[in-house]
């Protein structure tokens, strides 16, 4: 285990109905007057959530001003909308309401409020370079989720993609923690099958990023990761199979709210070479983003696999129970993981989302030039370069 330091900030209001407190919880926590509410724009579904939260606000004497323009891959553009919204209104709380999308526009506004320059300057990018700043205030923010899936709600980074770029990076630093969380699992019941299942897909790629890029000898870190990971599983098809269920919903949502809230992984050092590759197919070739990294995992745990070998066979005994030698069992898990995948209704080859294996080079290369480091590797156990990706992409056609 290495060291580590460990701060988690965020106040968490969880259960069923408790987003109609929300009113109360923004007095609670802060002293705002002007709430900014980020949110995608508005259909069947959300215009009653964001009704709900608007009327709760008001009742409370909190005044709301609306940023509803979040697409499922948040833009640079959305957010510097946002800003410019809470500099003309004075906003002193940002409410993000949505999924992963909507929380990590309205963390990234909250940090522009109080940035003069390009907010594309605080993102890690670049050839994996250090971001050339970071603001140190922010407005605060409250999440209100509605996709179990990124943990945005309960961590300090956001994703967004640059318009111009199509770069899609990450901002991340102590003052992007929400305040507070109101996790209301009622919120997620009319969830559709797929966004569903690729939320539920894109918190076990958390866990797996750690997992299998982590710190050798934690014990403890491997039984939590371990347990995170077979409890989405068994929930995901009974979720599926009865949508409306609250309880099964209730535990989804806290499951992968601490699959990547720096809890489970503290000691062990966790890499994130997978998500990189997913964020290049996201911002090109727009796929959701709990697909990519279903496509990405798979071919990733094939090409590793012998090199990490121990690790596998482990995944394997203690997720899937199997027996066997450790090259069968290691083998015989990535098999399984994948079958899981695709029997809840998400892709898991390049080839579904009509990315033909001529991209593959113009991918690899984004990777190379928006995350490797100045040798060329994305930091993973073991590290890969740009012809490792390509590899690993070819295993996904």
């Amino acid at each position: 285990m290495v060291n580590f330091e460990l701060y988690s900030p965020v106040r968490v209001f969880f259960g069923a109905g408790e987003r109609k407190r929300i009113g109360q919880v923004v007095k609670t926590v802060t002293n705002a007057k002007t709430a900014l509410v980020v949110s995608y724009a508005q259909h069947d579904f959300f215009k009653s959530v964001l009704d709900g939260v608007e009327k709760a606000l008001n009742d409370n004497g909190i005044k709301t001003v609306t940023c509803y323009n979040v697409t499922a891959n948040p833009m640079l553009s959305q957010i510097n909308q946002g800003i410019k919204l809470c500099k003309e209104n004075d906003v002193d709380v940002i409410i993000g309401v949505g999924g992963g999308s909507a929380m990590d526009t309205a963390k990234a506004i909250s940090v522009g409020v109080y940035y003069d320059g390009d907010l594309w300057d605080c993102y890690f990018s670049k050839g994996g370079e250090q971001p050339k700043a970071l603001p140190g205030k922010s407005v605060p923010t409250i999440m209100i989720p509605t996709l179990p899936a990124t943990s945005s709600e309960m961590n300090n980074i956001a994703v967004a993609t640059n318009d111009l770029t199509t770069e899609k990076s990450h901002i991340m630093g102590n003052i992007l923690y929400p305040t507070a969380s109101v996790i209301d699992p009622e919120l997620t019941c009319t969830l559709p099958a797929y966004q569903t299942a690729c939320g539920a897909i894109d918190a076990i790629s958390h866990i797996c990023e750690a997992y299998f890029n982590c710190e050798p000898d934690t014990p403890f870190q491997d039984r939590l990761q371990e347990g995170a990971v077979v409890t989405i599983m068994e929930l995901l098809p009974k979720i599926l199979k009865n949508p409306s269920d609250a309880g099964l919903r209730a535990s989804m949502q806290w499951t992968s709210a601490l699959c990547w809230n720096g809890w489970l992984h503290a000691g062990v050092a966790p890499r994130s070479p997978m998500h990189p590759i997913g964020h290049v197919l996201s911002a090109r070739y727009g796929v959701t983003h709990g697909a990519s990294l279903a496509i990405v995992m798979p071919s990733f745990f094939r090409y590793v696999v012998d090199r990490r070998l121990d690790r596998f066979a482990q995944f394997g005994r203690r997720v899937f129970g199997l027996e066997g030698a450790d090259k069968e069992v290691a083998y015989k898990a990535i098999d399984l993981f994948e079958k899981f995948i695709k029997e809840n209704g998400v892709q898991t080859r390049l080839s579904e989302c009509n990315i033909p294996e001529s991209e593959i080079a113009v991918i690899a290369d984004d990777v190379r030039r928006i995350n490797c480091d100045k040798d060329g590797y994305l930091p993973s156990n073991p590290p890969v370069n740009k012809e490792d990706i390509e590899k690993i992409l070819r295993l996904a056609l």
